[in-house]
């Protein structure tokens, strides 16, 4: 018997809203239909905007901003739910990451923030609703963030090698799977993965993103550029820990590049090599014994990033989830469909020795349908 739950995500790289519908019968999800919804321009600068703590009026624009991504939401659901061919009341619930504008967990008071009102989801839709995951492992102790490590777990944990699954959106991310069942699995975010690569190449030529890397291959990085970067303390810092835009920006390179005349290419070859060193950096020191390492996230389509990745890494295999069944763009969506399948079920579905929540929660918030 069917049982098909549908994943909204909207991640850190901005570029629109990830849909997927999910059967979640048997031992491993199968995806019936899937779309990315893209933002308006105006929408994401918006969005960025406050993302950065740019905007003037902050609690006016995120309460505008929640309301509309809502309707977005609710829009990317349907159409993705008319694209499948299915009845909408075979969708047993919706569950949604939202759209991350403050990210704070080492604060006095710690806190994560994310948009998109639940609410207008489940009122446009008609399907029940969970959202809002994050705040309740901040509540236990927790960063709040990477969740996705159970769901990689769930999918790609075996007993026969070690594993590690990396996500590259705006932020990169590890999921740490040990192939010793005592062994527990941790993960933490590296630092930046599209988002530097992204802010540099808009500024410069205005394109969203560097297709496959190809702008970066067309320069050679500057190894006292790259110092500079490797030096940022985050990346020495201890998990668990998780970081966002609001470290890893636009402003935070500018500083970097202070009284350089470089030439722009030659900096996003910089950054390229900053995102692979960054990464092999932290599964060298935090998963030395690891020997395929799955990568999903829109930056498993960087063909040049990938290449130095596998320079970087040496023996590990490097290669991306599609070879295990499920496409590397559709990896988040799925775990927040997943996510909304554990919440209704009342189990648990962060991982402490990933997030250092005290004990494991329930996550998010349960929005009922009409």
């Amino acid at each position: 018997m069917s049982e098909y739950y549908l994943g909204l995500m909207s991640g850190t790289s901005l570029d629109g809203i990830d849909a997927a519908i999910v059967d979640l019968h048997g031992d491993y999800p199968s995806i019936c239909a899937a779309l990315t919804q893209p933002f308006e321009p105006a929408l994401r600068q918006a969005l960025l905007t406050l993302a950065q703590g740019q905007a003037s009026d902050e609690i006016e624009v995120m309460g505008s901003l929640d309301s509309r991504l809502g309707t977005c939401f609710a829009e990317a659901a349907l159409q993705v739910i008319a694209d499948s061919g299915l009845p909408r009341e075979t969708i047993r619930a919706i569950g949604s990451h939202g759209q991350t504008i403050r990210h704070r967990p080492a604060a006095a008071y710690p806190f994560t923030l994310q948009i998109g009102d639940p609410n207008i989801i489940a009122e446009r839709t008609g399907i029940t609703t969970v959202a809002d995951f994050r705040r309740r492992d901040i509540a236990a102790g927790g960063q709040g963030a990477p969740l996705v490590p159970a769901f990689h777990a769930h999918c790609f944990r075996t007993p026969v090698e070690n594993r590690a699954v990396l996500n590259i959106g705006g932020m990169a991310n590890l999921s740490i799977l040990p192939a010793a069942s005592d062994s527990p699995v941790s993960g933490f975010d590296t630092g930046p993965g599209n988002v530097l690569l992204d802010a540099w190449i808009h500024a410069q030529q205005g394109q969203s993103f560097d297709s496959n890397g190809a702008w970066a291959a067309s320069g050679k990085p500057i190894p006292s550029l790259l110092e500079r970067l490797l030096a940022e303390p985050y990346l020495a810092a201890s998990p668990p820990k998780s970081t966002g835009r609001e470290l890893f920006q636009l402003d935070w390179l500018m500083l970097h590049l202070q009284g350089s005349n470089a030439a722009a290419e030659d900096v996003q070859a910089t950054l390229c090599a900053y995102t692979a060193r960054t990464i092999a950096m932290a599964l060298r020191t935090w998963a030395p014994a690891t020997q395929r390492l799955l990568v999903c996230g829109g930056g498993a389509r960087n063909r040049h990033l990938l290449a130095l990745l596998g320079t970087e890494l040496g023996g590990i295999t490097v290669e991306s989830t599609s070879a295990h069944g499920l496409e590397p763009e559709w990896i988040e969506a799925t775990a927040f469909a997943w996510m909304a399948r554990e919440t209704l079920a009342a189990r648990t579905s962060n991982l402490p020795d990933v997030t250092g929540a005290r004990h494991r929660v329930i996550l998010g918030g349960i929005y009922p349908a009409g």
